[in-house]
């Protein structure tokens, strides 16, 4: 058993690699292999469903800053009982500060993973330029929960885990750069790259951890 898991992992990081090669993004060989398939543990289709909605909804208000018009989009999905203590302290702030301003209008970033993992969003392209916001929204504009729920198909767990492995990837050659003061290379966004290793940890349950604690180490 431990042959095949270390086999499955490791031809996972050899496809991530030889993506990155095409595309001119450094590697290092040193990096850990990420989760299997008997290791993960993937979201259920309605969890990743009221993540989104919930996530969507917060950009929203980060932009907009409508307290009221948020609070009726919370009521409207039913997401109060969904809402991570840090979303909900966001969207009860009178004043929320720039810098948590900041962090949930890139949840958006985040939304986007998400919608792909449920059919929504084509494809994943190289974190390179930010999501479609406005596609983004549409998604769930005019849609119940139940009916966004009913409409999502949550892609295959080695689908994900591909993405999974090939996001801790990219971020590490963005976190390397920072480090060493380089430029990040092949035109790698930082904050789309981190967005999405924090949504896909999520997605696929790394260290059990909770929405606003997930880790994206690298």
């Amino acid at each position: 058993m431990e042959n095949n898991v270390t086999a499955e992992a490791r031809q996972r990081a050899e496809r991530s690699e030889a993506i990155l090669r095409g595309q001119g993004v450094p590697i290092n060989t040193w990096l850990p292999v990420t989760e299997t398939e008997e290791e993960a543990k993937l979201r259920t289709r309605d969890e990743v469903c009221y993540r989104a909605l919930s996530l969507i909804v917060v950009a929203i208000n980060a932009d907009c800053l409508d307290p009221a018009f948020a609070e009726r989009l919370v009521h409207y999905y039913g997401l109060e009982p969904y809402l991570t203590p840090k979303e909900r302290a966001f969207l009860k702030a009178e004043l929320p500060s720039d810098q948590d301003l900041a962090i949930f209008l890139w949840r958006v970033e985040a939304a986007w993973v998400l919608l792909w993992a449920l059919g929504y969003v084509k494809e994943l392209e190289k974190p390179e330029t930010v999501c479609e916001v406005r596609q983004a929204v549409a998604f769930i504009k005019q849609k119940t929960a139940a009916q966004f729920i009913a409409d999502a198909r949550l892609r295959p767990l080695a689908e994900i885990l591909d993405e999974a492995d090939l996001i801790y990837r990219y971020h590490w050659a963005v976190v390397d750069a920072r480090v060493n003061g380089r430029d990040i290379p092949a035109g790698l966004d930082p904050g789309v790259t981190y967005e999405r290793h924090y949504s896909l940890n999520w997605l696929v349950g790394y260290m059990d951890q909770d929405w606003d604690d997930i880790a994206t180490d690298t």
